[in-house]
Parts: structure tokens; sequence; C-alpha cells
């Protein structure tokens, strides 16, 4: 009987957590997965798997102090720099651009789900869905339509799983791709996509904000199959992506899914990818006005109704409506939106790490040596890749070192591990204390 009712309470938590899954099938997801495989075929897997497991790793760390200590994350880090407010203020203004940048995503992946189905204009279908998330938003009637966006979301992910055993990739492709990491020529940016809309910084806050009341056992086993179910739908997009032939495009995408599922699949394609979009484009400002309340110690009753958090979704949200209303091309947005955000993830990785460091706090919840060294590991390979990608772009604009040059990997290498190691010197001196 008890198992019974340990897998009740498992699934019931999985279904809580599945906010998180969906919270990072965007269109982000939909557009550098299915990229990814389109150009690289399963090449890159192995950075779908990282930043699922790694997604897990932190996703519980975020849940458990909040569970163990009562505060949220924001709310922890705003207590550890108290006295630092420019430290506050730097953590809540890197977040707030990250979710801009995926803001402008957001509402691009809407607008083009949309003209995949009708022909209106896309700047007069970008202004009102704007305006109605600014309305949902105002009024703090957001999370209904979310529930039923992320929904639609999940009927386009199984129409995917089944687009994926027509892939062209074969089994021994898949698992070379998932457990040989490999670097394609110009693919960096795109593995910090791909990186990036998973492990989403700000759904670090979030789910360390709805995780209050929860046993931490229950919050495991529901964050764990809530993430890995979201990762499978991520690989699964990825395998459709390699049905396209030639040059990448939503169009393409939706035709793989049309010549597999006929006219159903390129609706049910469309609808996802606009409720992808529409249901992110509410959660990321929310997310950031969330932060900024918590980090900056703004009063958290009735939040959503005071000027700072208001000004906070509303900037945002005005950066997604003013890309979308300029007529930029959504794709190359969506993609560098991903890679910005995979950039700013040690830095939010690093703050959560002394969060959960904190014993006075955490007491027999506080990170053990394991958790600490395989976070430590994924601060090393993001802050890796994120140096590499910005010598890349310095590179091509200031043509500073020649092809082929090993000096500036090496480099690269050395700081990354540098900045690894005297963050894991100083928690290491945190607890000797």
């Amino acid at each position: 009987m008890s198992k019974r009712l340990s897998f009740r309470q498992g699934f019931s938590s999985m279904l809580f957590w599945s906010i998180i899954s969906a919270a990072f099938i965007g269109p982000g997801t939909v557009t550098t997965a299915s990229r990814a495989g389109a150009l690289y075929g399963g090449q890159l897997i192995w950075a779908l798997l990282f930043s699922t497991l790694a997604t897990i790793l932190l996703q519980e760390m975020a849940a458990r102090v909040t569970i163990a200590s009562g505060y949220n994350l924001g709310e922890i880090i705003g207590r550890q720099y108290g006295g630092r407010r420019g430290v506050r203020w730097m953590i809540f203004l890197s977040l707030a651009f990250g979710c801009a940048a995926y803001e402008a995503g957001n509402l691009l992946g809407a607008m083009s789900g949309m003209q995949l189905l009708t022909n209106w204009p896309r700047q007069w279908v970008t202004l009102v869905l704007g305006l109605i998330a600014a309305w949902l938003l105002w009024w703090g009637n957001y999370r209904l339509i979310a529930r039923f966006m992320g929904m639609l979301v999940a009927v386009m992910g199984l129409a995917f799983m089944y687009t994926a055993f027509y892939t062209p990739l074969n089994g021994q492709d898949i698992l070379t791709g998932a457990l040989f990491p490999s670097f394609p020529a110009d693919a960096t940016l795109l593995v910090m996509g791909l990186i990036g809309t998973t492990i989403v910084p700000y759904n670090l806050f979030l789910g360390s904000g709805i995780g209050k009341g929860q046993q931490v056992s229950e919050m495991r086993w529901g964050i764990g199959l809530a993430v890995l179910i979201g990762g499978l739908i991520s690989f699964a997009i990825l395998l459709g992506g390699s049905q396209i032939q030639g040059e990448y495009s939503f169009e393409k995408l939706s035709l793989a899914m049309e010549s597999r599922l006929g006219i159903a699949g390129r609706v049910l394609f469309g609808i996802g990818l606009f409720a992808a979009g529409f249901s992110s484009a509410i959660t990321a400002p929310l997310a950031a006005a969330i932060a900024g309340s918590s980090l900056l110690g703004q009063p958290q009753e009735d939040a959503h109704k005071g000027l700072g958090f208001r000004l906070t979704w509303a900037v945002v949200l005005g950066v997604g409506v003013l890309f979308g209303v300029l007529n930029i091309k959504p794709i190359p947005v969506i993609i560098i939106a991903q890679a910005l955000n995979g950039l700013l993830l040690p830095i939010m990785t690093s703050f959560l790490l002394f969060a959960a460091n904190d014993k006075h706090l955490l007491g027999r919840y506080a990170n053990g040596w394991k958790a600490n060294l395989l976070t430590l590991g994924v601060v090393w390979i993001t802050t890796l890749l994120g140096l590499h990608q910005i010598r890349l772009a310095m590179d091509a604009t200031f043509h500073i070192f020649e092809t082929g040059d090993l000096l500036p990997v090496y480099g690269i290498v050395l700081i990354s591990l540098s900045v690894t190691v005297l963050l894991g010197y100083r928690l290491f001196q945190l607890g000797k204390k």
C-alpha cells in the first residue's frame, strides 16, 4: 500500500513540476533543436543530454533551498548580499536582460506559428499579442491561459515524437552524438543555444518560487521526471529537424511534419509554435518582475500591483514587441537569445551554488561535496563554451588570431578552469566556517 501511495505522490509531483519543462519548451527549443538536427544531424545530441541532466541538478538545488529555508532564491541572495545592493542589482539586471532576449524570441516565435496558419500581417499580429499579454499581466489573469497553452505545446511534442521515428539517423549515429561530444565548424553558437534554451536562468527563480510546501523527496521525483520528459520532447524535435533538406526554415519544418501526419502535422506545428511562444511571452516578463521584487527587497504582498513590478514586466515585454514590429527575422533572433542566456548561465549558477551552501539557513539540506562537484562541472563547461563564443565573435570582428591557432583555445581552457577552481576554493572556505 505504501508503494502505491508513493507512486501517486511521485506522479502528482511530476505534474506539479511539469511547469518547468513547459517553460523551457518554447520557440527557442523548437528553433535551436530542430536547426541542430537539420544542420548537424545527431552530432549535437550530447548538448541536449548535458543540458537536460544539468537542469535536473540545478532545479533540484533551487527548489531545495526554498523548501529547507522557507525563502525563495531571490530572497536568499538578498539576505546574503544585504549590504551589497550593487551585487543584487547586477543579478537583477542580468536576469532582466536575459528575459528580454527571450521575450524577443517568444513573440517572434508566436507570430511565426500564426503565420503558418494565416496570412495576417506580422507586425499587427505581434502588436496584438503584446497587448493581450500586457492585459493578462496587468490584471494577473495569466495562470489559466498559460496552462491551456502548455497543453497545446504538449500535443505538438507528441506530434514531434511520432515524426522522430522517421529520422534518417540510425541508432549508432544517435548513440555517438549523445556520448561523444563534438564541435562541428560554426556550431558553437548553436551549442550555446541548446544549453541556454534548456537550462533557463529565470526558471531557477521560478522553480524556487513554487517549491514551498513540498517534501524534498517528492520534489526530487517530480523534477526528475518532468525535466526528463521535457528533454525527450527536445530530442524528438531535433530528430524531426534532421529530416529537413537544404536551408532551414519554419516552413520546411512544418512541411516535414506534414509529410508524416498530413495537414494535421502542419496545423499541430503552427498551433504548438504559437502556444509555446505566447505562453513564454507571459512567463518571461513575469519571471523578471518576480526576481526583481525578491532580489531588491520589495514587498511581496500584492507585488504584481506595484509600480516597480509592472514597470519591469512592461520593459521586458516591450523589447519583444519592438523586435516584432521592426519586422526582424525570427530564427536568428531566437538562436542569439538562447546563446546570450547560455552566457549568463555560469553567473546565475554560481549565485545558486553559494545559496545552496548556506548551512545557517539550510542545515542538513545544504549541498554536499558531490552536489558541489557536479555543479562546478556545469560552471566550468558553460564558462568554457561562453568564452569560446566570445572569442569567435571578437576574432570575426578584429581578426586577432589566424585560423587554426591553438593559443586562444589553451587560454580559454586555462581561464575557465581558473574561475572554477577559485569558485570551488571559496566554497571550501565557507564550508570550514
